[in-house]
């Protein structure tokens, strides 16, 4: 049986790919239509949804035993994630620190740290409808 840190290591990559193919379909379908600030916006509620599922469909996979695995487990994911965006950010799409600094700043439109928070909280509120905790 696996642990349930490499289930949350799992579980995050496949988060990762799902944003990725999420943040591609924004670009070539939601861009266009609303532009890029504005695609940005709404996909930080798609993706959240996105991630929202997947936390529902694979934390009792997990099996947490207490709210303090789902708090860590949601740490692992909100490290992982930030990682993520900043290692792709810059070493795929070249992008300025202002750039990606840029989506999470509130006063400029950045919605990021919503789709962040949510992602943290996820396993929580995963394992909290499933009754595991």
């Amino acid at each position: 049986m696996l642990p349930l840190i490499i289930k949350a290591i799992l579980i995050w990559a496949l988060i990762a790919v799902a944003e990725v193919v999420h943040g591609i379909l924004r670009v070539r379908l939601l861009n266009r239509r609303v532009g890029d600030r504005r695609a940005r916006q709404i996909a930080v509620f798609t993706g959240s949804g996105l991630i929202l599922l997947i936390a529902f469909a694979l934390v009792p996979w997990m099996n947490p035993a207490t709210v303090a695995q789902c708090y860590g487990i949601g740490l692992l994911w909100f490290v992982f994630m930030l990682a993520f965006e900043i290692g792709f950010g810059r070493f795929v799409f070249r992008a300025s620190w202002k750039r990606l600094l840029y989506d999470f700043d509130f006063r400029q439109g950045g919605l990021l740290s919503i789709g962040m928070a949510i992602l943290f909280f996820a396993p929580l509120i995963a394992a909290k409808i499933h009754g595991l905790v």
